[in-house]
């Protein structure tokens, strides 16, 4: 009888279900990549964290995408993305691995088309940044994600 009862809720429209939110780096990411395939100028994200920030200036300081506007509406906040065209894929890796310093040659092979172009993002205990700055300052950490 319980499940008679919801199943005649439902049908009507009055049992709704929720999808949770598992990961808003990898919404932000997915949502970007969709937008640069279907030929867009602009994206709006949401919802806005400080590591999917963070991860955006370093796909800017690389010139895969453009100005981005952070808009602060006092609940979770939008980002505006300006693409540029050139990005073609960014992606998150989950679960965060732990990367040596010298794990991180076995990842690029893994991840990045060509070792000429392409970022992979690590987060250390010196901040969010890219495989090349790791290297630069001898660190490892966990790995966030990538882009090309």
């Amino acid at each position: 009888r319980l499940l008679l009862a919801f199943l005649l809720l439902r049908s009507i429209g009055r049992v709704t279900f929720k999808m949770v939110r598992m990961s808003v780096l990898a919404d932000c990411l997915k949502t970007i990549t969709n937008a640069e395939k279907r030929g867009k100028r602009q994206v709006l994200i949401r919802p806005s964290s400080k590591v999917v920030v963070k991860f955006l200036q370093q796909m800017q300081q690389h010139g895969y995408i453009g100005e981005f506007e952070i808009i602060d509406d006092h609940r979770a906040g939008k980002i505006v993305i300006e693409l540029t065209g050139r990005l073609n894929k960014c992606g998150v890796i989950s679960p965060r691995f732990d990367v040596t310093q010298d794990e991180i040659e076995k990842w690029i092979v893994n991840l990045l088309p060509s070792r000429q172009f392409g970022h992979i993002v690590l987060t250390t205990s010196m901040g969010i940044m890219t495989h090349e700055e790791a290297r630069r300052k001898k660190t490892g950490g966990k790995i966030l994600g990538f882009f090309y």
